[in-house]
């Protein structure tokens, strides 16, 4: 999708602001034709404030013709058939696009189970969200009654369409779609930075593979050049940073044992806030280390 102003929206004919608009909610344009009827808009915020306004007011069949609009997650057939390239764009963030037989066995089975019961597709927004937690959540919402899921769609694609318009709309103001992972590594031995640390970050999965999400190494400031993950949300699950601490003393004529007492340190935590920053500091020395949630 090319990026347009909020400025250039607000004053585009309605036939170019609702196809630059069209694919935010899938395969819905009505909304886009009738946010065109609301301009100017002052920001985004406002922007999508008015799109979930249409959603919540529209009748209870449109509302459910709007949810089945949507694709079940990871199916081949409807790949095969065509997504928007929006939808493939977010399946793929989360590996859909990668699993393994076994994996695919369990994502058809949920989406069985659910349609069956629901009548429509299991809703979430997979930006927010690994292939754990998109599972673990699957089998909760199951348990649910069809109001409450009809409930919990519209907040789903909320939040689909408020990552798309991010994507696309730049206005003067941001909505709330982004986390932030970033670490520094201090060396208490030598009461500075740590500076030259290999860094590592996994995704880790009970089903599948995990997968490294980042490698990097900690700058004169003992932190990455880079947040480990920024500019979107923080994917819900469990994750693993590694750090290369043998190799960093050894450089500087640390005496260290044979082989030494602490080699590549790993820390296991969990992301719960999609849209949170996690700062996930290292304090070292060659025979100890410590961690925290910092800020």
């Amino acid at each position: 999708m090319a990026e347009v102003s909020l400025a250039d929206l607000n004053a585009a004919s309605k036939a170019d602001f609702v196809a630059a608009l069209a694919n935010v909610v899938e395969y819905s344009p009505w909304i886009a034709e009738q946010l065109a009827g609301k301009r100017p808009f002052a920001g985004i915020n406002q922007l999508h404030a008015a799109l979930m306004a249409a959603i919540q007011a529209a009748e209870p069949d449109v509302q459910l013709a709007l949810i089945r609009a949507h694709p079940d997650l990871a199916n081949k057939t409807q790949r095969a058939a065509g997504l928007t390239e929006e939808s493939i764009g977010e399946q793929n963030s989360a590996g859909l696009d990668r699993l393994s037989d076994a994996e695919y066995a369990t994502f058809e089975r949920v989406n069985n189970a659910y349609r069956e019961k629901f009548g429509f597709p299991y809703i979430i927004c997979v930006r927010r969200h690994t292939r754990d937690s998109i599972l673990r959540d699957f089998e909760t919402r199951l348990r649910n009654i069809a109001k409450t899921e009809t409930r919990r769609a519209i907040e789903e694609i909320g939040r689909i369409s408020a990552l798309r318009l991010d994507q696309l709309v730049v206005a003067n103001d941001k909505l709330k779609v982004h986390g932030r992972l970033s670490t520094h590594v201090l060396d208490n031995h030598a009461g500075k930075p740590a500076s030259g640390i290999a860094v590592e970050l996994v995704e880790l999965a009970a089903l599948g593979q995990s997968r490294v999400i980042a490698r990097t190494v900690t700058n004169a400031d003992g932190r990455t050049d880079q947040p480990l993950i920024g500019g979107r949300p923080l994917p819900i699950g469990r994750y693993e940073l590694r750090f290369g601490i043998a190799k960093y003393y050894v450089e500087r004529n640390v005496q260290l044992a044979d082989p030494p007492f602490l080699d590549e340190i790993p820390l296991r935590f969990a992301i719960s806030e999609p849209e949170g920053h996690y700062h996930v500091p290292l304090l070292v020395t060659p025979w100890s280390y410590s961690t925290y949630r910092g800020s």
